[in-house]
Parts: structure tokens; sequence; C-alpha cells
């Protein structure tokens, strides 16, 4: 049987991968960008990053911040600002649900994975986190790297 072919809109942009390491994530959703057209031109030439960036609820609005996405050279004259804040769209249930979640103790709004769907429209992924301590950290090193020698050891028969 032949295999389907890859929606050519779907695309990775950039992904805090450190993010699954330093935080217990309870849940994640995923939310619209507002974009100028020079930061979609740039996005879809892979230039973004947002490891060190984060979501904040502020006057009934969600916003991304410190995310870094690169300029555009083309675009001098319409250019954007690099890490400036982002407006992030999600619907008032949603928006309510996160501001809930950050007023308590520990809770904070992590992004994910900013990437294209498959319509081709420009998202991100942010996950609703509480920090883990040092002794969690540890905890799941642990866990990881037993998963790994099980996997090992299945594969070689115990040899």
């Amino acid at each position: 049987m032949a295999k389907k072919p890859e929606n050519p809109n779907y695309k990775v942009v950039a992904e805090n991968r450190r993010a699954r390491y330093d935080y217990a994530i309870e849940e994640d959703i995923e939310c619209g960008i507002m974009l100028f057209g020079s930061e979609v031109k740039s996005l879809r030439k892979g230039q973004a990053n947002i490891a060190e960036s984060y979501a904040a609820v502020e006057n009934g609005e969600l916003w991304l911040v410190n995310s870094y996405i690169a300029p555009y050279v083309q675009a001098r004259t319409f250019g954007h600002e690099e890490k400036r804040r982002r407006k992030l769209l999600v619907s008032k249930r949603e928006l309510s649900r996160m501001w809930i979640a950050t007023s308590r103790k520990g809770m904070t709004l992590v992004p994910l994975v900013m990437y294209f769907n498959h319509k081709g429209l420009a998202k991100i992924k942010i996950a609703i986190a509480k920090g883990k301590t040092k002794g969690d950290k540890r905890q799941t090193e642990a866990k990881r790297d037993w998963g790994r020698q099980k996997q090992r050891l299945l594969r070689h028969g115990g040899e």
C-alpha cells in the first residue's frame, strides 16, 4: 500500500525542547498568533526561537513575551521588531481557564512548539505547566534512562 504524501503546509518552525524537562505539563492549548507579513515570511524560512519566551494573561488578553523572530531582509521598509510582544488568539473560555491556572501558585504558561498547521496558518502550542524541582528533574531523568535501558535489553535479548 502506498504511503500518503505528507502535507506540504505543515511545518514545525521552533520548538522549546527544554520545557518538558523544566516543567510538569498539565495541559496544552493550540493558539493562533497575530503576526506582520514580514514575520510570517521569516517564520516560513524557519528563523524563530521560543526557548526563552513565556505567555502571560494581561488585561483580558493573552500575550507571547520575549519570543524571537528574525528580521526578514527583503522587508526593509515594512519590517518588524524581533522581540516584540505578540498577541495570541484563544477563545474566552480557554483564556479564563489559563488566567485561573496562572493565578494558582507555581503555574505558568510555557510555549512548546510554533508551527504552520495543515491549512498553512501559524500556530503555537501553549502549555499550562508547573515548575519542577531538582528532585523532580532527577526522577524524570532516571525514568527516561530506565526506559532506554529496558529497550536495549529487549532488543538484545538480555545478553
